[in-house]
């Protein structure tokens, strides 16, 4: 807020730029998210770096460098939720393309008590991704 001294300089953060996802296979992954996902491509930096503009967003696939020595995420683990909000009618409308591109859902559209219209599957590392809206 305004003229509101921080505690910290991390209060100075006003939102997220983008999410990077550490990927094990880079072309599943980008097909998934163009070809499935129809997200538009924003830029490449490399064969290693690929970026997508979603909203005011940037989601980005990336194969790991600077955190080289980390393991990977286990196979049939997430290391990752996103949730991409639509409208109500839309959850279904996504989960029939999803379906007719022979994706499998983790759960098909469902009203869940806390006021969404969720819909859940994976991209191809298993990172589970959710298309919901507010009803």
């Amino acid at each position: 807020m305004p003229g509101r001294p921080f505690l910290s300089a991390f209060g100075a953060i006003g939102a997220i730029d983008y999410t990077v996802i550490l990927l094990r296979d880079m072309v599943a992954m980008r097909r998934f998210y163009e070809d499935v996902l129809h997200f538009p491509l924003s830029r490449e930096l490399s064969s290693n770096w690929i970026e997508y503009r979603i909203g005011p967003n940037t989601l980005v696939l990336a194969r790991p460098s600077r955190v080289a020595g980390d393991r990977p995420t286990p196979e049939g683990s997430a290391s990752l939720q996103l949730a991409f909000k639509v409208s109500p009618a839309d959850v279904d409308q996504c989960a029939e393309e999803l379906v007719a591109k022979g994706i499998a859902l983790v759960e098909p559209p469902t009203d869940q008590p806390f006021g969404h219209r969720t819909q859940f599957f994976r991209d191809p590392d298993g990172n589970l991704l959710e298309v919901f809206a507010e009803i």
